[in-house]
């Protein structure tokens, strides 16, 4: 019988192939909640967006019908399912290329007390190049947290 060699543990990342898109107006980051459960919308903290190594000042996420600035979320009555994208509309246009997207943004997960202080809060950092529309698989297809 061959040996195999082990594979390296599965990495949950929040900036799949078909991430950033545009819809003819501006750029959205639809992000992929990288975490095994499902979390109160509230939970995400100090979302920063870099496109070519230039920050986003003010990313807005799309919930529903509404746009919220990111730093508003930590008061959001809703969930990021894990089947979900958090969708990000970046306030300006991008090309058809390829862009250095670069992500970062904290997650506090209310179910994991470390303290007296409040919950675990995990960073996060992803960086990949993505073109704005890239084909979606019919296996990434998703949708909005609403």
């Amino acid at each position: 019988m061959p040996v195999r060699e082990p594979e390296s543990p599965a990495v949950l990342d929040a900036l799949g192939a078909d991430a950033l898109v545009d819809d003819g107006a501006d750029a959205v980051l639809r992000i992929s909640l990288p975490w095994i459960r499902s979390l109160p919308v509230a939970a995400v903290r100090d979302v920063e967006v870099w496109i070519d190594g230039a920050r986003i000042p003010s990313p807005r996420a799309i919930l529903g019908d509404r746009m919220v600035a990111v730093d508003d979320l930590g008061v959001e009555p809703g969930w990021w399912f894990v089947q979900d994208r958090l969708a990000l509309r970046l306030g300006r246009a991008v090309d058809a290329d390829s862009h250095a997207v670069r992500l970062s943004f904290h997650l506090a997960v209310p179910y994991l007390q470390v303290g007296p202080d409040g919950p675990l809060i995990l960073p996060f950092l992803f960086e990949r190049d993505l073109v704005a529309g890239a084909p979606v698989s019919a296996v990434g297809i998703t949708r909005d947290v609403a």
